[in-house]
């Protein structure tokens, strides 16, 4: 009995040794240089007209191994560039971002898809002015390598989803300015 029990702890010790080490999931910061959420719009059926947002936050956490990942951003709007001061103001007004009211919007997931070793979707809850909805971002791009620069690992993902902006009490001049709003995401991250 005494050799059976110290054959099975060698054959637990060699398992355990032999066994590759389970991946812990990674936090990557986003980097404020290069992360930027922006929408689009129709305006009076002339043209799209696109904008984006100067500051965000946030972190990506992933499980490689698992193929898991949270995805956690806070959006300044306040931090709107139209490309025009006039209309960045009238956007941050009441009728459509009430940026003295709701100055950040977020975007947290509630889980991500995986196809092979990328994300390809990522179900979340987006609040903006105050109102919070489910969408779905699709992953458009994604890519995970040493970062040549900072010497560090580092994600890069680009992601669309497409709200209306009546869901969010942001309906000021529909349907003549489209209702529908495209938002697309483009996120550089850098493991801590």
């Amino acid at each position: 009995m005494q050799k059976l029990n110290r054959l099975a702890a060698a054959l637990t010790l060699s398992a355990a040794i032999a066994a590759p080490a389970l991946a812990a999931p990674e936090t990557f910061v986003l980097d404020a240089n290069h992360s930027f959420p922006s929408f689009s719009y129709n305006h009076l059926g002339y043209s799209i007209q696109m904008s984006r947002f100067d500051k965000a936050t946030g972190t990506v956490v992933l499980d490689k191994a698992a193929r898991t990942a949270v995805v956690d951003i806070v959006i300044d709007t306040r931090s709107v560039n139209t490309g025009s001061a006039t209309f960045n103001e009238h956007i941050q007004g009441e009728d459509f971002l009430d940026t003295a009211k709701y100055p950040t919007a977020t975007f947290k997931s509630t889980k991500v898809t995986f196809k092979g070793d990328q994300p390809a979707t990522i179900d979340g809850q987006l609040t903006l002015k105050g109102i919070t909805k489910p969408v779905t971002l699709t992953v458009t791009g994604y890519k995970a390598m040493p970062h040549p620069m900072v010497k560090k690992d580092a994600i890069g993902a680009n992601a669309t989803t497409t709200v209306k902006r009546t869901d969010f009490n942001m309906g000021k001049h529909a349907p003549y300015v489209g209702d529908e709003v495209t938002i697309s995401i483009a996120i550089e991250a850098v493991k801590q």
